[in-house]
């Protein structure tokens, strides 16, 4: 697991500006919450007034997640919208980039279209909400890919030969697919943060997301394989098994070793499901099983303190 001393020493060494530096050691000048939502939740800088260390890991942490919430928010947005996030979700630190690809899915499905509508406005919530707690530290999207990254996850998976092109966004089936590279690393990547999380506030918030990442991992696990794709997840989740580490964690919707039973619900023999590290996370995002600060999904990538991926 990632320590509260490597996120500082990921602190020192980030690019941001001096200015930004300061906001996350010290909690300098952020701005506060809304009158309602300040009630809920206080921002890292009120946090930041008691123990600065600790406002310093949680805000590079809540930027983390936040960086993988406006992936996701938009690539649900534009599948089930056409459209992603608004303007004003979008800036804060760091180098704010553009979204590459991207567009509405035509549904044949509408059980398929219900569910990327509802995740879609669940992950622009997410967005806002992190937005909100962060404040003034809050990072701006980066640069996203939703066009050449997909292709080259399906070809890393099998799914399809050098030369051919993985369209995310061409059926229902190719969107659950793609969903299903993101919802599962969404559930690790929260399970493995919490720790790092000081704030006793934040902490149930990001168990709360958690929860909500964990219900849209079940329903594209579970449309996978009532539409017959278990093959193809599977080769999916060797593919980011082979990303993230050496050891075997990740896991289809069938059972290989148990001659294909069922396998909804990816846990250990404990019934509990694994964590990945924020570097392990960012080597299936960046498509890349070094250390790497950019790749994949996020072409410039993440903003923020913790933005390498992890060494394998």
């Amino acid at each position: 697991m990632f320590e509260k001393k490597f996120i500082a020493n990921a602190i020192d060494r980030s690019s941001q500006s001096e200015l930004d530096r300061r906001l996350l050691l010290k909690g300098f000048g952020l701005a506060g919450l809304g009158v309602g939502a300040s009630v809920l939740i206080p921002t890292v800088g009120a946090q930041a007034a008691e123990d600065p260390n600790a406002a310093a890991t949680d805000a590079a942490v809540l930027n983390f997640a936040l960086n993988l919430e406006y992936l996701e928010a938009e690539f649900y947005l534009r599948a089930s919208t056409g459209t992603g996030l608004v303007p004003n979700d979008t800036t804060g630190t760091g180098t704010m980039g553009a979204v590459t690809g991207g567009r509405q899915v035509q549904f044949k499905d509408a059980n398929v279209r219900a569910y990327a509508r509802e995740i879609s406005q669940d992950e622009k919530l997410h967005v806002r909400f992190l937005r909100s707690a962060l404040g003034n530290s809050a990072v701006a999207r980066p640069a996203i890919n939703l066009d050449q990254a997909f292709t080259s996850a399906a070809l890393a998976a099998g799914l399809i030969k050098p030369g051919q092109k993985f369209d995310a966004f061409a059926s229902d089936e190719n969107f659950l697919l793609a969903s299903f590279i993101f919802e599962d690393v969404g559930v690790t990547a929260y399970k493995g943060a919490s720790p790092l999380i000081t704030n006793k506030t934040y902490l149930e918030a990001a168990a709360g997301i958690l929860a909500v990442e964990a219900y849209h991992a079940g329903i594209i696990r579970t449309s996978l394989y009532a539409k017959g794709l278990a093959d193809a997840a599977n080769a999916i989740s060797d593919a980011r098994d082979s990303l993230d580490g050496p050891t075997d964690d990740d896991q289809g919707i069938t059972d290989k070793a148990a001659g294909g039973a069922l396998n909804l619900v990816p846990t250990d023999a404990n019934a509990i499901a694994f964590s990945r590290t924020p570097g392990q996370v960012l080597n299936v995002v960046y498509l890349n099983n070094k250390a790497v600060t950019k790749g994949g999904f996020f072409p410039a990538g993440v903003n923020g303190a913790v933005n390498t991926s992890a060494a394998n």
